[in-house]
């Protein structure tokens, strides 16, 4: 007995001095063995570096990240040059044994119709700031598509996004199975957790980061012997975040002499423009648009091809730069086109930029709701491709899901279109910008559009929404924006979206390994932040970025909506502090203990800030399972045709708008007309 004792003993050291030195040599973290990046995000895949305003810089080995079919990694490297993961990251391990909602109820974890639950003293899992210890709202679900259990992960999503630079711990506790047993920890973290010798330097040098991790935790009156499991990551930083924007942004404006952008004040020039067709329009054709004008901006190109074709990204000066090379030797010539309503023959209209939906194009300025808002309350809409989310680059999208190595060319195209459209608003408001061409012009010489500073506003839908977040939280030129069936974070809008049905059977014909997939959109997020509203949240409307005014948001969310997720639409409000009505939903409309936990309801009306309103058209409530809504009729486009609605946000969109109420006290509805 002694002997086959000692033996025990003596494979059991080896196999804790083996398995770290594998799981090193591919650049895994053995605290979770089922996926060579899990447990995600975590610091075990990030350096030191002091020249980074985090003092981190992630560091992923190639040889650590998923493999499509044809066996080639995705290439790590411009997820390499954040100094730290998404402000609105996954959170995500494999939990054995905790692979079912039933396991899920037995353990108690915080579920997303209760989020409040975060909060309880015993609740089995936590996310605290290391720096303060404070709780981070969150809930946290298990992964409802796989088809097998041992391909099911642990999600923990941040209800509100977390803070940019800030350092963050997860802890796992009293985790329990479908029968209600208690779930042992694995051995690779009983080494920590208990102390437990071991002959591997790769288990001893990071003893000093766990101890750590586990003081955090005891401050935050979480004892180290009733863990399942912790580690802890850094969110990136604002410049890391938000930076390749606002250069491009800054040195742009500054080659049309305006080098104070957060006053609201359009000094300078304005952008060169092309005026290619003008279409008057008789009344019984259009009842609303008078004219129709169609030409082009020209914008400096920052990407790496001339002209900034799909494709195109940023070039760098090495792997490790975080700034792209401002070379602007080349410039775009933006497609844009105007509606102009009757009224505006009449009276100057304000001007407004339109952001169009899922891979669309400016033309979508033609919907009839809003053409009747342009007429209606006096808009003079114009509207650009959001390049890299535009129609024109669905091609080469169908192509990175394949191999996703180069998917940074997605969200650095996205930048560049969010210049573009602030170039075509700059262009707007300028004496000596479209108003000084015939096209926007009455008869008798007087210009349509009112120039006066401060005039431009912003709305946009869906795709629209979601990139329209970020272009307002970088925007100089308009301080009120209107976000319709709004959300953010792709990473956590994807799978609860019925768009991405389509697109997801091109990725996991690529990348088959259902395990693997949340991880995979998680790693697509540390790009996407760049280019859309999860990246700039925390910056959208207080603590706006450098040489940026401060903006108000009004969203209008649809209950129930099939393409952009309700829950993606209330982490952002809650990120950018955003109040509701006093009823937001009707009772028993909603699946929340507690609807719209977190966001705070407006005292009085009109209300002077950022609100998100939620109008319902009876469609059934979405699943609380991260799967996409697909009962009754899809309510995505009914707030933008509803007369109340747009009255709402006409009130909004004007120099010293405010929120009104315009659903008599009681939850809001809308029906398509």
């Amino acid at each position: 007995m002694r002997v086959i004792t000692l033996s025990f003993l003596a494979v059991a050291a080896l196999v804790l001095a083996a398995a770290p030195a594998d799981a090193a040599s591919r650049g895994c973290d053995p605290l979770d063995p089922s996926v060579c990046l899990y447990p995600w995000p975590n610091d075990h895949f990030t350096k030191r570096d002091k020249g980074t305003p985090t003092g981190r810089r992630v560091a992923i080995r190639r040889s650590a990240m998923p493999r499509n079919t044809k066996g080639v990694p995705i290439d790590p490297t411009e997820i390499n040059r954040n100094d730290g993961f998404s402000p609105g990251n996954a959170i995500i391990t494999r939990v054995p044994g905790l692979d079912s909602q039933a396991a899920f109820e037995r353990t108690g974890a915080v579920p997303i119709t209760d989020i409040g639950r975060y909060a309880d003293r015993r609740q089995p899992i936590v996310v605290i700031d290391a720096a303060t210890g404070e709780r981070q709202p969150i809930w946290a679900e298990v992964d409802a598509n796989p088809r097998n259990r041992r391909d099911v992960t642990l999600i923990v999503r941040p209800a509100r996004n977390l803070l940019d630079g800030h350092r963050y711990v997860v802890a796992l506790r009293h985790l329990k199975d479908a029968r209600g047993r208690t779930l042992k920890a694995r051995r690779a973290f009983r080494v920590y957790r208990d102390r437990l010798p071991s002959r591997s330097r790769a288990v001893n040098a990071r003893r000093p980061r766990m101890e750590r991790i586990f003081r955090d935790l005891r401050r935050a009156g979480i004892p180290r012997r009733s863990l399942y499991l912790a580690w802890d990551f850094t969110v990136g930083s604002e410049q890391s975040l938000t930076g390749r924007m606002l250069a491009m942004r800054d040195d742009a404006f500054a080659r049309l002499g305006d080098t104070d952008l957060a006053d609201l004040r359009p000094e300078g020039r304005s952008p060169e423009f092309v005026v290619d067709e003008v279409r008057d329009l008789p009344v019984e054709e259009d009842p609303d648009i008078a004219r129709q004008v169609a030409g082009r901006v020209i914008v400096p190109c920052y990407l790496d091809r001339p002209g900034c074709p799909p494709g195109s990204g940023f070039a760098y000066e090495s792997p490790r730069s975080t700034t792209p090379i401002i070379r602007a030797t080349s410039t775009i010539e933006a497609e844009f086109v105007c509606n102009i309503p009757r009224v505006a023959f009449e009276r100057p209209a304000r001007p407004g930029l339109y952001g169009h939906g899922l891979l669309g194009s400016p033309t979508e300025i033609d919907q009839v709701q809003l053409k009747r808002l342009s007429q209606e309350h006096g808009f003079v809409f114009c509207a650009t491709p959001w390049k890299g989310m535009a129609g024109e680059d669905v091609p080469h999208i169908a192509g990175l899901l394949q191999d996703l190595s180069r998917f940074s060319t997605v969200p650095d195209r996205m930048q560049q279109g969010m210049l573009d459209a602030l170039y075509l608003g700059r262009a707007m408001i300028r004496p000596d910008g479209l108003v000084s061409h015939p096209a926007f012009q009455t008869a008798d010489g007087r210009p349509v559009i009112d120039v006066a500073p401060g005039r431009l506003f912003f709305d946009g839908n869906s795709q629209g929404a979601i990139v329209g977040g970020a272009l307002a939280a970088v925007a100089p030129d308009y301080d009120r924006a209107v976000l319709g069936v709004p959300g953010m974070n792709f990473s956590l809008l994807l799978r609860r979206s019925v768009d991405f049905n389509t697109y997801a059977q091109i990725l996991y014909q690529a990348y088959p390994d259902e395990l693997q997939r949340p991880l995979i959109l998680s790693l697509l997020q540390q790009l996407w932040d760049r280019g859309e509203a999860n990246g700039y949240a925390n910056h959208m409307t207080t603590d706006p970025l450098p040489n940026t005014p401060q903006h108000r948001i009004l969203m209008q969310v649809a209950l129930g909506d099939h393409q952009v997720a309700n829950v993606t639409a209330d982490v952002e409000a809650r990120t950018i502090g955003a109040a509701t009505n006093a009823t937001p939903v009707a009772a028993g409309r909603f699946p929340d203990s507690e609807p719209l936990w977190g966001i705070p309801r407006i005292p009085a009306y009109p209300y002077d800030g950022s609100a998100i309103v939620y109008f319902d058209s009876g469609t059934p409530t979405p699943p609380t399972a991260n799967v996409p809504p697909t009962a009754g009729k899809d309510p995505h486009e009914t707030p933008r045709n509803d007369a109340a609605a747009r009255r709402q946000k006409a009130a909004f969109l004007q120099i010293g708008g405010q929120v009104i109420d315009v659903c008599a006290g009681a939850p809001c509805t809308a029906v398509d007309p």
